[in-house]
């Protein structure tokens, strides 16, 4: 007997948005963090334009756009002199641009998220250690009011570099540190910067190195901005260890240093030397002393625990690819979770068989590992070299840093590829696109607009319009495995106008019309042929998309009874045997 599903340790961003998405699917679980209170620190400031899209699906990415700023650039300076600006331009169908805010605001939109499904975050409650059987896992807990024994289905471990589930579960967790230490203060500038673009001055030392290093971020706020640049000297590690003070008792030197807290004229002294005109820094919100190492786990789990986030991977902060990273892999988790819960108390054809359970949760690490490997060791590099040592062109570079690239073609729960072919495949993100004409609202809609807040979405593109009865087939049949598990819909090809490209023969859009069995199939004409360009089909064309944001398969033709086994293949080797 299990007192709730999943127990999640730790409330930063990762553990929350793990939380939020477990309980948005159906699933019951509890949220743990040693803290009596949310930091109010501007550590982990940068927001993806993969971790919007993300948030959309969630359905809070309008607390997040109400929140944030965007991040148009940023400005270089070497030696004193204008390098030149980096904008941060990407191609006009991905819906979200870069942003930037708190994280202590981030946690603060997830956790308001997490409250509509009446789970509140356990404060001041410690996971001391846990053991684990066949059936699910025992953990010992700290709380307020003394210790307590709880039992789970799984354990996930969202609790930061110092990880307890990661040393319990002796998983893996090599690299190194770097020598440099930074500080970081969240300040006022009264300088004359534009908005919306951050400062990179670098100066370099008689040898020509770079010796002397500033970085800003813009932060909601009148000329705010979180500041990073070398430790002043005596506050350094050297300068403690001559004091008696030491590290980290598990030796991973990495984050905040909570005994050293650099003061306004530290932040001062950097700016007089590295500013690119006169400032004052005002207004110091936080300061701190921040140290970096580089490290991946082995395995993002093992039996019935996890990690994800910071417990999993930790790396230099280039490029605001850690909290993002972390985000993804607690989306990545939860609705493979969700699925092997029974879907989250959704039951369905297949019963969530064994075979299909382990595959789908050992996906996790399949998938995800070798994101963190690509990231770490990227990031690692473009602190040591610059971003300017990555051979690709700009754009791929500036997508692979809004994490539009990350994909899972070579997972064991995606359907198969077809090389050469156009459009996203299994595995791959699934584009947005506009001018997805209903028939009700007067206006067209995205096709993240039908995506949001939902699981499973098959997505039925119609070339012509004697097709639409084998996209209405389809969809029954996977309604008939999967039941309130997926949803459908279908598209079809636009006809004139805006519409010409790739709009085949200009299906007539049959609103209000039914799949085989007779349930209601809602249908929405590719108005401009975005949909078309985006996904390029041939001919009529079924997308799985999955509760993440991924196809998980792709099946052309339609016509005959092939499709609707490969979709029912695929479906069992998702939801079981």
């Amino acid at each position: 007997m299990t007192d709730t599903d999943v127990l999640v340790v730790g409330a930063g961003p990762v553990g929350l948005t793990a939380a939020a998405e477990l309980r948005r699917q159906g699933v019951s679980c509890r949220l743990v963090d040693r803290l009596p209170a949310r930091l109010p620190y501007a550590k982990a400031v940068g927001i993806q334009p993969r971790t919007m899209e993300v948030w959309d699906r969630m359905g809070m990415v309008r607390a997040a756009l109400e929140t944030a700023v965007p991040l148009h650039g940023q400005l270089v300076y070497v030696d004193g002199a204008a390098q030149g600006r980096i904008d941060l331009r990407l191609p006009p169908e991905v819906p979200y641009g870069f942003a930037a805010m708190p994280q202590y605001e981030t946690e603060r939109i997830i956790e308001e998220h997490l409250a509509r499904f009446g789970t509140r975050i356990e404060r001041g409650t410690e996971l001391l250690s846990f053991v684990q059987d066949g059936t699910g896992v025992t953990s010992r807990l700290r709380t307020p009011d003394g210790e307590e024994e709880l039992r789970t289905r799984y354990l996930v471990g969202c609790d930061g570099a110092h990880s307890i589930v990661r040393k319990s579960l002796g998983l893996g967790f090599e690299g190194g540190a770097f020598p440099e230490e930074y500080m970081l203060a969240d300040v006022e500038v009264d300088w004359s910067m534009p908005p919306g673009y951050g400062v990179r001055a670098i100066r370099h030392d008689p040898a020509g190195a770079a010796g002397d290093v500033l970085v800003c971020i813009p932060l909601p706020g009148r000329n705010r901005y979180r500041l990073s640049m070398l430790v002043a000297p005596e506050l350094s590690a050297a300068a403690q260890e001559a004091k008696g003070a030491g590290g980290a008792g598990d030796g991973i030197t990495h984050g905040l240093q909570a005994d050293r807290a650099p003061r306004i004229e530290h932040i001062q002294a950097v700016l007089d030397r590295l500013s690119p005109e006169p400032a004052t820094a005002t207004a110091m919100r936080w300061s701190s002393v921040f140290r970096i190492s580089h490290r991946l786990v082995d395995r993002y789990g093992a039996g019935r625990a996890f990690v994800a986030g910071d417990a999993a991977h930790i790396h230099p902060p280039t490029g605001a690819q850690g909290m993002n990273t972390g985000i993804q892999d607690a989306v990545n988790l939860a609705w493979k979770l969700a699925l092997a819960l029974d879907g989250g108390g959704n039951r369905n054809h297949y019963g969530n068989g064994n075979g299909a359970r382990g595959r789908l949760l050992d996906s996790y690490h399949a998938e995800r590992h070798p994101v963190g490997e690509e990231v770490v060791g990227r990031t690692v590099r473009h602190a040591r070299q610059g971003v300017g040592s990555d051979a690709d062109d700009a754009t791929t570079v500036l997508l692979r840093e809004a994490q539009l690239l990350v994909g899972y073609p070579d997972s064991p729960v995606v359907g198969p590829g077809s090389p050469g072919r156009a459009g996203p495949g299994p595995g791959e993100r699934a584009p947005d696109c506009g001018g997805l004409a209903p028939g009700v609202p007067a206006v067209p809609l995205r096709l993240y607009d039908l995506l949001r807040e939902r699981g499973l979405v098959l997505v039925c593109y119609a070339a012509a319009s004697d097709e639409l009865a084998a996209c209405a087939e389809l969809v029954a049949a996977a309604r008939r495995s999967a039941g309130d598990l997926l949803a459908a819909f279908v598209v079809v090809a636009g006809a004139g106008g805006d519409g010409d490209a790739g709009a085949g023969d200009g299906a007539e859009v049959a609103y209000g019309a039914t799949d085989a069995d007779g349930a209601p199939l809602a249908v929405f004409r590719d108005g401009r042929g975005e949909f078309a360009r985006r996904y390029s089909p041939e001919g009529s064309t079924a997308f799985l998309v999955r509760p993440d944001g991924y196809l998980g398969t792709r099946i052309e033709p339609l016509t005959g009874p092939a499709a609707a086994g490969a979709l029912a293949a695929h479906l069992g080797r998702v939801l079981g045997d």
